[in-house]
């Protein structure tokens, strides 16, 4: 696993294709991928707001599901990024997962607004739209 170089973004933007049309930009994008004989087996992104960063776009392709790649793609994602807040909305169901890796539940407001605007469709509604706010304190 390992933080992928601009160059690479559009290998990135492939395999995000199938998931919600998800593309990474060099200007404001780290991607983080575990790659198998070459291949990107699962990706995370971490996004720059002026107010924090964004950790989103975790997805693993579903013929290399259950095999750890999530996990370890995430884990070099929080490490290369420990010095910064990290905040996320995530699927409810991936809550626990992300509880693994030192993110906690919030309540909405307290996202930074930046972050908070992608979810305006919601009204508020998260339990509605399935997505839980959390936040990962930096250094952790």
């Amino acid at each position: 696993m390992r933080e992928l170089r601009s160059a690479e973004f559009p290998r990135a933007d492939e395999v995000w294709r199938d998931y919600r049309g998800m593309t990474g930009d060099p200007a404001r994008d780290r991607i983080f991928a575990t790659l198998l004989a070459g291949q990107i087996v699962s990706l995370a992104r971490c996004r720059r707001h002026p107010e924090g960063l964004e950790v989103d776009g975790i997805f693993t392709p579903d013929n290399f599901r259950k095999r750890g790649y999530a996990h370890r793609t995430l884990a070099a994602l929080v490490m290369a990024c420990h010095n910064d807040d990290l905040y996320m909305y995530a699927v409810e169901g991936l809550a626990g997962f992300y509880a693994g890796f030192g993110f906690i539940s919030i309540p909405e407001r307290n996202l930074p607004s930046g972050i908070r605007e992608r979810y305006t469709w919601a009204a508020g509604n998260m339990e509605g739209a399935e997505v839980r706010p959390m936040f990962r304190r930096a250094g952790l």
